[in-house]
């Protein structure tokens, strides 16, 4: 997991906003509008970086449609202390 997030998020040119959304979704589910809202980030924006991170099983999904509620997979969630070191890195730059 370490390998895909240092890529997700420093590898990327939206590693910022997918960190972000990782923070948001630690705290509590939320669904892409929600995120969108709280993050004063475009929908569609929002929407892209959560299937890439679905896609490297950082995040899941439960429900459908405009109702669907994304949250942190039980690996990433384990995996969340090598985050806050990777933000550690950016913060350092």
């Amino acid at each position: 997991m370490k390998k895909v997030l240092l890529w997700l998020i420093l590898g990327t040119k939206g590693g910022i906003n997918r960190a972000r959304i990782i923070k948001k979704l630690n705290e509590r589910p939320y669904n892409i509008n929600q995120l969108s809202k709280e993050l004063d980030v475009n929908y569609r924006t929002i929407s892209h970086h959560i299937n890439k991170l679905e896609e490297m099983n950082v995040v899941e999904s439960y429900g459908e449609k405009y109702g669907k509620m994304y949250l942190l997979t039980d690996e990433m969630n384990e995996n969340y202390d090598e985050f806050k070191n990777i933000l550690e890195q950016i913060e350092d730059e």
